[in-house]
């Protein structure tokens, strides 16, 4: 399938770290709706979209349940306090590496939905005045926020709560895209595209786009009690450490080389059955895959595998260079075997664990 580009673009652009996920849960809700049922929100803020078998031709008996969970939050951070100067300091949602933060534009959402540009930048004194220190990398809490207006108008403008988002623009880069919170919008956009892809299925599918994964899984906990699926799959980025400085047995994935099946990460161990049967039909329907094992760091795996009794779960990762930074980097290619592979699974999925 091509590259459904604006709608990419519009998933990595929009805002919504944990807890404040209104603005891109309303673009994922739109671009949903024709694809599925019936669309519901629950309590915590997932976006749950349903779609019956289509093609079905079997029993009466009810249809096998598969549940999809990508997550839509970003990390970023919530204004924790606005001095009297109209600087603003920082409470990160979600891990950053301070390094990748320096100078860096940001978007300042309000309560009133008013988006402000400021620039991030550390505390201390600028490197023509260090006389000979070594400047040293920043802490998170040495970061604030200039929004370049006088205090009395920050002050009444900006609140304790605020969202906090990093600014960048989605771009085409050589054979691929890069633009900030791939991980995960890309694999909402994987969820969606592979909605439309989708031909007959024989399972009820539920589509669900999660809240505050980087915070605790926990919209993924709330979906995982709500819901009871027979299959569960998680879809996130994982780790290609395919650049300089790395080492072959350390890159985890790699762009370009296909969809990764994962393995396992420190949250979960994908059902080996389900990893089998998704390789089967990677190779059936010539599907560039790549197994992942995931070292640090989890998926909404790690909570829909547990919550109310066990069940067959996987995790379906596009591999993306730079994670949890600004310019996040993913492959094209990948992208689209992602979407492939999760259609046909979802259309096979009815034969799974049959003999």
């Amino acid at each position: 399938m091509p590259l459904n580009y604006e709608l990419l673009k519009s998933l990595s652009e929009t805002p919504g770290v944990p807890s404040r996920e209104e603005a891109i849960r309303e673009v994922i809700v739109a671009a949903l709706r024709p694809l599925v049922d019936e669309i519901r929100i629950d309590a915590i803020g997932n976006a749950i979209g349903i779609r019956h078998p289509r093609g079905h031709k079997g029993s009466s008996a009810p249809a096998r349940r598969v549940l999809i969970a990508a997550h839509m939050d970003e990390i970023g951070f919530l204004v924790r306090h606005v001095d009297k100067k109209g600087f603003l300091r920082l409470q990160p949602v979600g891990g950053f590496d301070p390094r990748n933060l320096v100078a860096q534009r940001v978007t300042v959402t309000t309560r009133d939905g008013e988006q402000m540009r400021g620039l991030l930048m550390p505390q201390g004194k600028p490197i023509h005045l260090m006389r000979g220190e070594e400047p040293k990398a920043p802490k998170i809490e040495e970061l604030f926020v200039d929004l370049g207006l006088p205090a009395e108008t920050v002050q009444a403008k900006v609140e304790i709560g605020d969202m906090v988002t990093l600014h960048r623009t989605f771009e085409h880069v050589g054979d691929h895209v890069s633009g900030k919170c791939l991980d995960d919008r890309a694999c909402v956009y994987v969820m969606l595209e592979a909605l439309r892809a989708l031909g007959d299925h024989e399972v009820e599918v539920i589509a669900v786009a999660t809240v505050q994964k980087e915070v605790g899984l926990r919209g993924a906990q709330a979906i995982a009690h709500d819901w009871h699926p027979d299959i569960a799959i998680a879809l996130d980025a994982t780790l290609a450490v395919d650049i300089p400085g790395g080492s072959e047995e350390n890159a985890v994935t790699e762009l370009g080389k296909g969809v990764a099946i994962k393995v396992m990460d420190s949250s979960s161990i994908s059902d080996p059955k389900l990893v089998r049967f998704s390789r089967d039909l990677a190779a059936k329907h010539d599907i560039a895959y790549q197994l992942e094992i995931l070292p640090a760091g989890g998926t909404d795996a790690g909570m829909l595998q547990r919550i109310h009794g066990s069940r067959p779960t996987i995790t379906f990762s596009v591999p993306v260079r730079y994670v949890h930074t600004v310019n996040e980097m993913a492959s094209v290619t990948d992208l689209d075997a992602a979407v492939q592979l999760l259609a046909r699974v979802l259309e096979a999925a009815h034969t799974f664990g049959h003999a």
